[in-house]
């Protein structure tokens, strides 16, 4: 296996560069949204995961202008939850989104996502050509969907005029592996990204986590954060301490064998193992 480091990139469909480490920041308060992300940046991740729905979109384009880092340098994405009544009107708020990550005339947001499929085929439709929009006009470099099974990817077919979605942003972790909306996104190129990779410190005393962490002399969260990049998802961990923002982070001095791998695997609880939401594949 070669030697995996926090620049790694994959490449998307559109053969824009996406770090294969990001950085989520659900329900970071906005009183504390920018310092966890200057610890991040500070700690080597390169791409910051927000949304509408979190809120604090505008904290996290102010911790990425008091990084000092360049603009170019720090792959930002976000999403729209919810869509504001005709193309139109969907693209204004997504430019807002876009406003508030990356102020002036050529701000721009590396990758935007529909938050969710559960609106509706015909507000799927609306959001997405808001989104094809934003792509047209160079305000996002890459666009995608979170949430989607195959029967809502196969549906942009119908009218897209860019597929496939570069994303697919989906609950992923070893209870949750989500086997067939993952197979499908790597046949079409899709690049996968694991949200609640850490389950949200739920599965932190599991039996079998522990042992493989204790193997390796590490946290059992760094041992899920390792899984997400070996399995060749882009995990979002998140968190606002600063300790385990660094510790989510310190995960290339090791790697999980084949049996590790296997063990985990082993995990897999199908759509009961999910926290958050098993996609709807038909």
């Amino acid at each position: 296996m070669a030697k995996r480091t926090i620049t790694d990139t994959f490449a998307l469909p559109n053969s824009v560069k996406i770090p294969r480490l990001g950085f989520g920041v659900y329900r970071s308060p906005t009183n504390v949204c920018v310092q966890s992300c200057l610890t991040a940046l500070e700690n080597g991740y390169r791409h910051i995961d927000t949304a509408q729905f979190y809120g604090n979109e505008t904290e996290v384009g102010q911790a990425v202008k008091q990084s000092g880092l360049s603009r170019k340098d720090v792959f930002l994405t976000t999403k729209i939850l919810t869509p504001a009544g005709s193309v139109d009107q969907s693209f204004k708020q997504c430019e807002e989104s876009v406003r508030k990550l990356d102020p002036g005339e050529n701000g721009y947001v590396d990758l935007f996502l529909i938050h969710t499929s559960s609106a509706g085929s015909e507000k799927r439709k609306e959001m997405w050509q808001a989104l094809e929009r934003l792509y047209e006009q160079d305000k996002a470099k890459s666009i995608g969907v979170s949430n989607f099974g195959i029967g809502h990817i196969e549906e942009l077919k119908t009218f897209a005029k860019v597929w496939p979605p570069h994303v697919n942003q989906i609950e992923l972790h070893p209870w949750s592996q989500q086997k067939e909306i993952v197979a499908y996104c790597e046949r079409h190129g899709i690049v996968v990204e694991a949200y609640c990779p850490l389950v949200r410190n739920r599965k932190a005393q599991d039996e079998t986590l522990v042992g493989v962490a204790r193997k390796h002399n590490v946290t059992p969260n760094q041992v899920l954060v390792r899984y997400c990049l070996q399995r060749n998802w882009v995990p979002l961990p998140k968190s606002d301490n600063p300790d385990r923002i660094k510790a989510n982070a310190d995960v290339f001095g090791f790697a999980l064998d084949e049996d590790d791998m296997a063990t985990i695997n082993g995990l897999d609880q199908g759509p009961a193992g999910a926290i958050v939401k098993a996609v709807d594949n038909s």
